[in-house]
C-alpha cells in the first residue's frame, strides 16, 4: 500500500486537442513550462434538488436528499511566463510572428470557445522508496480535454506579473491512452502510454509513477501520435 505525500507541483505540459478532445498531432502543438506557481482544479457541482413531503401539522413524512451532478473542473492556472506559444496553446487567441516566423507575442480577440487543450501535471511526492533504477517518483495528473480558455485582469507595474487563465474540463474526447510515455508498463520501469483510457463519464485522472516528466523548454514541441491508440 503507497502512502505518497505531495511534495509541490513541478513540471506541466500543455498538449492542443481539436472540437473533438483529439490530440493533435505534428509540429507546434505541445508545450513543456515549469514557471508557474499553481494549479486549481475547483469541483463544478448541481447540488440537485431535495425531495420533502412535509404534512400540514408539519411532520415529515418522506425525505430523500438530492443527487449532485458533477459537471466538471473549473481550472485556475497561475503562470509567469508569457511566452506566446503556451497562451496561444491555453487560449487559442492568435499569435504575432516576427520577420523569420518566430513567435514573438500573441492577439487578444474574442474567445476561443472550438478550441482546447490537454493538461498534464507532475508533482513530486514524498514517504515512498523508489524502485531499482528509478530517477525519482511523481503524482501524474491528466485533464485530457479542457476547453473555454481565457486570460484573465492584467495589471503590469512594479511587482512581479502573475498571469492566470482559466478553463473548464469536458469528458468523453479521444485522448485514449495518450501519445506520451508517462507510467512504467513492465517490471523493468520500461516507460510507455498509460495501460487504460479514461472512461467516457471521466474528466481527470491521477496516479503515481517512476517515468520522469518531461524537459520544460521555452519552444512548442511536436506531438508523435504514431502509436496512440483509443
Amino acid at each position: 500500500m503507497s502512502c505518497p505525500l505531495i511534495a509541490n507541483a513541478d513540471v506541466l505540459r500543455i498538449t492542443r486537442v481539436d472540437q473533438c478532445g483529439n490530440p493533435v498531432c505534428g509540429d507546434d502543438n505541445a508545450f513543456v513550462a515549469e514557471c508557474f506557481s499553481s494549479i486549481a482544479m475547483n469541483n463544478n457541482v448541481d447540488d440537485g434538488d431535495d425531495i420533502e413531503y412535509k404534512a400540514a401539522n408539519g411532520k415529515v413524512c418522506g425525505y430523500r436528499k438530492g443527487c449532485p451532478v458533477f459537471r466538471g473542473f473549473d481550472l485556475e492556472l497561475n503562470i509567469f511566463s508569457v511566452s506566446p506559444e503556451i497562451l496561444e496553446l491555453l487560449t487559442g487567441q492568435p499569435v504575432v510572428l516576427g520577420f523569420d516566423g518566430t513567435p514573438i507575442g500573441i492577439d487578444t480577440c474574442g474567445v476561443a470557445c472550438k478550441t482546447g487543450f490537454a493538461l498534464e501535471l507532475w508533482a513530486e511526492v514524498l514517504g515512498e522508496e523508489c524502485a531499482d533504477g528509478a530517477q525519482g517518483q511523481w503524482l501524474y495528473f491528466l485533464m485530457p480535454w479542457v476547453s473555454n480558455g481565457l486570460l484573465g485582469d492584467l495589471e503590469v507595474g512594479s511587482e512581479a506579473v502573475t498571469l492566470q487563465i482559466t478553463g473548464s474540463t469536458r469528458a468523453g474526447g479521444s485522448w485514449g491512452v495518450g501519445p506520451y510515455d508517462v507510467m512504467p508498463v513492465d517490471a523493468a520501469g520500461t516507460p510507455g502510454p498509460m495501460l487504460t483510457p479514461l472512461g467516457p463519464d471521466c474528466h481527470r485522472r491521477i496516479f503515481l509513477t517512476t517515468t520522469p516528466p518531461p524537459t520544460p523548454t521555452c519552444d512548442y514541441q511536436p506531438v508523435l501520435c504514431g502509436s496512440m491508440s483509443a
